[in-house]
């Protein structure tokens, strides 16, 4: 197999299983959540080995260092080894704040209820 210098970041998030479909790396690059060396970065762009790729999914930055450009759908072995994944660990639970949750139907809350609802948020 030869190897590749560069490969759309589209393609290499697709080949990589970032993303479950090619379309999907494309309209995340649309939409702006992907970063290429701190740089917006369109579908086309191409990407080499050493750069820094930042992708927003479900709320999370996963920040990845291109090791190996491929374009097509490879095995889980051989995407692994395509990629660097320096994503920091989640918080602790314990370190996340929970989120009160109104009762369904129970309408807005009254004038107290936001105030306490502020309140507990640290507003």
């Amino acid at each position: 197999m030869a190897e590749l210098e560069s490969a759309r970041v589209d393609a290499w998030l697709w080949a990589v299983r970032i993303c479950k479909t090619r379309s999907a790396a494309t309209a995340a690059c649309r939409a702006g959540h992907v970063r290429v060396n701190g740089d917006r970065a369109k579908a086309a762009l191409p990407v080499r080995p050493g750069d820094e790729v930042r992708v927003r999914l479900h709320g999370f930055d996963r920040i990845l260092i291109v090791r190996r450009p491929i374009v097509k759908r490879v095995s889980a072995e051989v995407a692994a080894t395509a990629v660097e994944d320096r994503t920091p660990p989640p918080p602790p639970r314990e370190a996340v704040p929970t989120v009160p949750v109104r009762d369904r139907g129970s309408g807005r809350p009254t004038k107290r209820e936001r105030r306490d609802l502020d309140r507990l948020r640290g507003r």
